[in-house]
């Protein structure tokens, strides 16, 4: 199911003869690539927008379109879904042009300094600069390992939950330790509850060992549920499983014990986390380091000027992998590109869209008149 957006404040591409020349091209279209699109703006610099995705969102979209965020800063909760409508929305005026369901594959820095970019449908650009919004990168899930399951992915299988609805009424086994794994089985379990519509008729929650990666709280929950028989939780493995006409009846567990039993259910849910993979970028001659790019803190630059790197794709001392952070990223970013793009202008000063005519104008607004 793909995610509700709002169509109207979205510009696909055109057929187009030739490298489209622009200023900048933003790889990732996930909530800090849409706001790099926003920063840019101010200052009026138009973008092109590169996602492998067919949507925007990014992993909020992606993996958790309707769970909760709660540190965005002045929204007190939104859902992936929701922030990536608002930032659509925010950038509406800027007339960013998006390029979906491709991944570029090749940069190359040219002679007169400009980039050549070119993606893998053959889209192609000449850009002044780049920023790399990719996330964590071409981001997989890790797999459950067993021979043969992969025949029921996507109809009994998943690896993300992009539609809560879908799993109403059913009996679910839910396999992993992270937050994710703890997340959605309370949120499934919980909706018993709570006559929420997206209630299971079952939750089991299996991990390899007793020990979670989630937070204390969440572990907590879960504990209390089990007691409460309102959910179990299994310690042990998928080591196999059954099928009744073609389709997914049971998971065979593996415990500690070395006992292995039959589980029966009607969906098995599976969050062992991502597998970042940077893919071509890796190739980009950038400077990596644990397959994130390494920037410095006051232009968010890579080590090829022109080049800038924003989001979770990047590494820096202290660096805190939040949206909230990113957004500040791309700020810095987009004046240190200014700098680039528009080089007889001088120094970029900084004015406030509270203040600013100019901003207004560029915003579409109307300055407001204090008495």
């Amino acid at each position: 199911m793909e995610p509700q957006l709002n169509q109207e404040v979205l510009k696909t591409a055109a057929a187009h003869d030739g490298p489209i020349e622009t200023d900048a091209v933003i790889v990732g279209a996930g909530p800090v690539g849409l706001f790099q699109v926003f920063e840019l703006g101010l200052l009026e610099i138009k973008a092109h927008v590169i996602d492998s995705l067919a949507y925007p969102g990014g992993q909020c979209v992606e993996l958790y379109p309707d769970k909760p965020i709660y540190d965005i800063p002045a929204v007190p909760v939104c859902t992936g879904q929701e922030l990536t409508n608002n930032l659509l929305k925010q950038i509406e005026p800027f007339g960013a042009t998006f390029h979906f369901g491709q991944e570029v594959s090749t940069v190359r820095k040219q002679d007169d300094g400009r980039f050549f970019v070119e993606t893998s449908k053959g889209t192609r650009f000449i850009t002044k600069t780049i920023f790399i919004a990719a996330g964590v990168g071409a981001f997989q899930p890790r797999l459950l390992r067993v021979d043969g399951i992969e025949k029921f992915d996507g109809s009994q299988l998943h690896y993300r939950v992009r539609s809560p609805a879908d799993f109403a009424g059913k009996n679910l086994v839910v396999v992993g330790g992270g937050d994710s794994a703890l997340d959605w089985a309370l949120n499934f379990c919980a909706a018993n509850q709570d006559g929420n519509p997206h209630k299971a008729e079952s939750v089991i929650l299996l991990h390899r060992r007793d020990g979670f990666r989630a937070a204390p709280a969440s572990v907590a929950r879960m504990h209390e549920l089990c007691d409460a028989m309102e959910m179990q939780f299994l310690v042990g493995q998928v080591s196999g499983y059954d099928e009744q006409d073609g389709k997914l009846s049971a998971v065979k567990v593996t415990g500690s014990d070395g006992i292995t039993r039959v589980v029966p259910l009607d969906v098995l849910l599976v969050f062992f986390g991502l597998s970042p993979k940077l893919g071509p970028i890796a190739d980009w001659g950038l400077d990596i380091e644990r397959k994130q790019l390494k920037v410095d803190t006051e232009k968010f630059s890579t080590n090829v000027p022109g080049i800038f790197a924003v989001g979770d794709i990047n590494v820096y001392p202290g660096k805190k992998k939040l949206i909230l952070s990113g957004f500040h990223e791309c700020a810095l970013a987009a004046f240190a590109a200014a700098a680039l793009i528009f080089p007889e202008k001088g120094k970029i000063h900084l004015q406030y869209t509270t203040t600013s005519p100019k901003l207004h104008k560029v915003l579409g607004v109307e300055t407001p008149v204090f008495d």
